[in-house]
């Protein structure tokens, strides 16, 4: 009979949309996670406006009965890893099944190829695949790597003494997965000891989700063997990148990396023994890390014991926001080092650099050049190593950058489009719209209950990584620890910050910052996307008037997690987007222009790209898709 009573319960609260005062707008199952929101929205936010479905869309799939479980078993870290790949599917969560696949086990999963051909080879369209031995010896010739592995979900890669003992044969690889989701690339002992030749990696992992490449011992011993990567990680989402005794003991070997990780987004590279013991060296990094969203490298004992070898970092980091470089014991027990900064570290919302003990050591004369290097820094104490740092300048300015007699910017370092004044959003007007496009991978918000069981700090770290299945040095532990310590940050001068897992977290936030009474936006699809749109009907939330507003940006992380942070003195606008040759509209835009610029670094990307300074003129900018924008309501 309880039975009874209870489904005839259940039948009246799926049926009516009106039950104990509760309006179910689709007649939601009462007992969802997206219905609880629903309540918890009507209970904290004053206006009857409709609940937006994008926002109500990310509440997490699990079931009451399932959060109760999962939150119990949080209680013991171990407990709930155990239980992982079921907490990963039903949760809609980002996971890695093969990071805690060792690498012998990878090796031993895929096909290998180990025979030291003496023909050139030609390898279009493989996938997975791993190269042992393969090209020993060679004399001459050449093998290509071209369409390898691309547009798969995971392709996972090893090339383990590929070419070793080698003369004046190249490598080349153009397009190599490409328009992946997580890809896992090791070189290992790759042209060990060989003799002239080349290797180029040409548009290698570009626009690849989480990628984890690993370089170790690459080039070890070898006799200028020139390397270039060029387009190298370019538009990846997150991830890591290991360069571990990279061109050890190697002899006159140039390297050159041309944009390398542009565009990317949280990006960590490090490099440790790097160049080490190597003579003549020639390390060129070029547009490195150019307009990426807070790339991270650590250079550790590069060029330990180095002679006569020259390291150029030229329009490195450039454009970036934020961004972090650690430099430890770089070109430790050096002899006659030179190593020049040349534009180095114009990022927008102002990074961090650590120089540590570098130089430390160093013979002869080694010298460090900075030309205009933006951080203002002060290196006082390296003079004291024997370290002379020269051509130290000040950043120049927007307008030093160059921009037109018309006072129109022409400095290409910015995408066109991302960023634009007020005047633009005008009835009619043709502009340029940036790649809006959200590329993280879907994932869904946790339930409030569970996730204030789920450590959240890099204190905690070792526990999320058993919980996770993140080992050491695997990219969802690079994944992890990025967000972590974005969130840790202490915030800027002004403003007020937090990182939210939950739906619920998130109005909690906003409506602490503005009242109750607040809507929730964002930009309705990616159409025009890189491309060129007109501005149709043009609408100013409150009016138009001065306001303030919280945005809310997705951070990579296991579970669907936001930055959010108050922005004072704005003024919000959504706008009809229309194809520029139909007038057919193709995409409602919600833009923010940020009135007050005061207070932003001067070699901000927004006046890299508009020309101007801090406080000298308003910065407009597109919200994109899946980031939110709150407000007061109307």
């Amino acid at each position: 009979m309880t039975n009874f009573f209870l489904s005839l319960l259940l039948s009246l609260f799926l049926l009516s949309p009106n039950v104990g005062g509760i309006e179910f707008e689709t007649k939601e199952n009462p007992f969802t996670a997206k219905a609880s929101l629903i309540r918890y929205w009507k209970n904290h936010i004053s206006n009857d406006l409709p609940k937006p479905n994008f926002f109500l869309s990310k509440a997490s799939p699990l079931g009451p009965t399932d959060s109760a479980i999962l939150a119990k078993l949080a209680d013991d870290p171990d407990s709930l890893s155990a239980r992982f790949n079921s907490f990963c599917s039903s949760a809609h969560l980002l996971c890695f099944s093969n990071d805690d696949v060792s690498e012998q086990q990878k090796d031993d999963q895929s096909t290998s190829l180990d025979d030291a051909v003496s023909k050139d080879a030609n390898f279009a369209t493989y996938t997975n695949r791993n190269f042992a031995n393969y090209g020993a010896a060679r004399r001459g010739g050449a093998d290509s790597f071209k369409n390898y592995s691309d547009e798969l979900n995971s392709p996972n890669d090893s090339f383990r003494k590929y070419s070793k003992e080698s003369n004046s044969h190249s490598e080349q690889f153009a397009s190599y997965a490409t328009n992946a989701n997580t890809a896992t690339s090791t070189f290992t002992g790759y042209a060990a000891d060989a003799t002239s030749g080349s290797g180029e990696f040409k548009i290698y992992h570009q626009q690849v989700n989480v990628p984890n490449l690993r370089f170790s011992s690459y080039d070890s011993g070898a006799n200028h063997h020139r390397l270039s990567f060029g387009s190298y990680g370019s538009e990846t989402n997150s991830g890591s990148q290991s360069f571990l005794s990279y061109g050890k003991n190697g002899n006159a070997d140039p390297n050159e990396f041309t944009s390398y990780a542009e565009g990317a987004n949280t990006l960590g590279s490090d490099f440790s023994g790097y160049g080490e013991i190597g003579n003549g060296g020639n390390n060129s990094f070029k547009s490195y890390g150019l307009n990426g969203n807070n790339p991270k490298s650590n250079f550790k004992s590069y060029g330990t014991g180095g002679n006569a070898g020259i390291d150029g970092f030229t329009n490195y980091r450039n454009g970036a926001n934020v961004g972090a470089n650690s430099f430890q014991t770089y070109a430790r027990h050096s002899n006659s080092e030179k190593v020049t900064f040349s534009n180095y570290g114009k990022s927008f919302n102002l990074g961090n650099d650590s120089f540590r003990d570098y130089g430390k050591g160093s013979l002869g004369r080694t010298s460090i050049g900075f030309k205009s290097y933006s951080l203002g820094r002060t290196f006082k104490d390296y003079t004291r190593n024997g370290v002379t740092f020269a051509e130290y300048n000040n950043f120049t300015t927007a307008t030093e950058a160059g921009h037109s007699h018309s006072g129109i910017s022409v400095n290409k370092m910015v995408e066109p489009g991302k960023f634009f004044r007020e005047s633009s959003l005008k009835e009619g007007n043709v502009m340029a719209m940036p790649d809006i496009r959200d590329r993280m991978v879907e994932r869904s918000f946790m339930p409030r209950s569970l996730l204030t069981k789920l450590p959240f700090s890099t204190s905690r770290i070792s526990d999320l990584k058993r919980i996770f299945h993140a080992p050491n040095g695997s990219a969802m532990e690079g994944i992890m620890l990025n967000a972590l310590e974005e969130c840790e940050r202490a915030p800027s001068p002004g403003e007020t910050k937090r990182c939210v897992g939950s739906a619920e977290d998130m109005i909690d936030f906003a409506v602490s910052v503005l009242g109750r009474n607040v809507v929730v936006r964002t930009t309705e699809n990616v159409n025009g996307s890189k491309g060129e749109v007109m501005i149709g009907k043009v609408r100013g939330i409150n009016g138009g008037k001065l306001t303030k507003s919280v945005s809310c940006h997705q951070t990579l992380y296991p579970y669907l997690l936001y930055y959010c942070h108050s922005v004072p003195k704005v003024r919000v606008y959504v706008a009809d987007i229309l194809d520029v040759a139909s007038k057919n509209m193709i995409n409602r835009g919600v833009a923010i222009c940020h009135i007050d610029t005061s207070s932003w670094a001067p070699g901000h990307g927004a006046f890299v790209a508009l020309g101007s300074g801090p406080g000298k003129i308003e910065v407009c900018h597109w919200i994109f898709e899946n980031d939110m924008s709150w407000a007061t309501a109307d």
